[in-house]
């Protein structure tokens, strides 16, 4: 709904238009599994309300009729409209934002620093300094602490054992390569260190080019924090390197072909020379 620039004394018609929607969609309360699935059954109830009423001022058309028409003299939206609430909070110890009764995650490099949290229909953003240091399905529950492992990867970096119970690690959903190596590993003591090596990795290579070396020492069933290191070093290595493209006069006319049956014949010629 929307209201005229400095038109205030419109604001009673919109407010009224507001209340018609909710009598008209929203009684009784519709149930939908999310906002996507809500929104689609709502536009089609609003297509089908429009096309089945007529046109309070134009006799012989329907609404939808009339917006048709309309349709193609309206100016498009240049970018969605973000809209969102906005509220400062502070990080705590734990690395967690307090919104609407409940504990989001940020980056561990946040704590104690003041930062902005966005929150959207279905989603919330923490920004600090015009930096995302976190992003969360909104949960509109109540005492839920909501974690993503990943903010908290630095704090492994110095204490591996948090991997064993520590609660942002508990239903953590690595990449089936990855998955496969933890369980491979936890048949040594040190398992967690060796893990938290290849988890460290994540952040410079990304976390599919981890996974692809965790798949190919799985293959090789050499399954170790140093060979899987290796390989995605080695790998690393050879993407840095640019294939070089010879000028013309130094590409081979005849391409070398390796044949071990031409030391034969100079035995062969030497012989026949002695």
């Amino acid at each position: 709904m929307f209201c005229t620039p400095g038109a205030a004394w419109e604001k009673g018609q919109v407010e009224n238009q507001v209340g018609l929607v909710r009598r008209r969609f929203f009684t009784p309360r519709p149930k939908a599994k999310d906002l996507a699935e809500l929104n689609r059954w709502l536009r089609d109830q609003c297509v089908a309300w429009a096309m089945g009423r007529r046109h309070p001022s134009i006799p012989g058309k329907t609404v939808w009729e009339v917006f048709e028409q309309e349709r193609e003299h309206l100016i498009k939206v240049g970018r969605p409209f973000d809209g969102y609430s906005e509220e400062n909070a502070r990080v705590s110890s734990y690395s967690l934002v307090s919104f609407d009764r409940n504990r989001y995650s940020v980056e561990c490099t946040q704590v104690g620093k003041t930062v902005q949290i966005k929150a959207y229909a279905d989603h919330v953003v923490i920004v600090s300094q015009g930096q995302v240091v976190g992003r969360h399905q909104r949960y509109f529950g109540r005492d839920k602490m909501i974690f993503d492992p990943w903010h908290y990867l630095t704090v492994l970096e110095r204490k591996p054992g948090a991997l064993r119970n520590g609660a942002p690690f508990m239903d953590w959903e690595l990449p089936r390569p990855l998955e496969r190596v933890k369980s491979y590993l936890k048949r040594f003591s040190d398992w967690d260190r060796q893990f938290m090596s290849i988890l460290a990795a994540v952040p410079s290579h990304g976390l599919e080019a981890v996974a692809a070396a965790c798949r190919e020492a799985l293959a090789q069933k050499a399954v170790s924090q140093e060979i899987i290191l290796n390989i995605l070093h080695r790998s690393q290595d050879q993407d840095d390197h640019p294939r070089l493209e010879l000028p013309g006069h130094l590409i081979l006319k005849h391409e070398p072909v390796a044949d071990c049956g031409r030391y034969d014949l100079l035995r062969l010629e030497a012989r026949h020379d002695a």
